[in-house]
Formats: C-alpha cells, sequence, structure tokens
C-alpha cells in the first residue's frame, strides 16, 4: 500500500477516536473553558481567546505525531 492511503486510513480512524473520546469526556472535562482561557466582557461585546486550550491541544497533537513517527518509518 502507498504511504497516501494509509496515511489516510490512519488520520480518519484517529479523528473517530478523538471524536468518541471528546463525546465522551466532554460531560467531564470542559475543554473550551479553561482556567487560563481570557474571556473578557464589556458591555455588549464579548471577546473570547482560548490560550490554554489551545496550549493543551497542541502538546496531544504533537505527542500524537511523535508516536505516529514510530510506526511510519
Amino acid at each position: 500500500m502507498n504511504a497516501i492511503p494509509k496515511l489516510l486510513i490512519v488520520a480518519g480512524i484517529a479523528l473517530i477516536i478523538v471524536g468518541l473520546i471528546w463525546a465522551g469526556l466532554g460531560r467531564f472535562i470542559n475543554l473550551g473553558r479553561l482556567p487560563g482561557d481570557i474571556a473578557v466582557e464589556k458591555g455588549n461585546v464579548k471577546f473570547y481567546f482560548p490560550i490554554v486550550t489551545c496550549i493543551v491541544i497542541s502538546i496531544v497533537l504533537s505527542l500524537v505525531a511523535y508516536i505516529a513517527k514510530w510506526f511510519f518509518k
């Protein structure tokens, strides 16, 4: 099998797994509202920047990429 179809299959399976985990743990872990995320409300203007959520997602995806590198040498 070529590298591209294998990569697409693994990416699809990974997205399904992440979606199931997110749906299951979404009740317990509020990923979009972690402590440290910036939320400003002034009058009828709301600004929200999930900086800590972005950092957590970046670390998790980096770990997944690092582990996937072992399998696709």
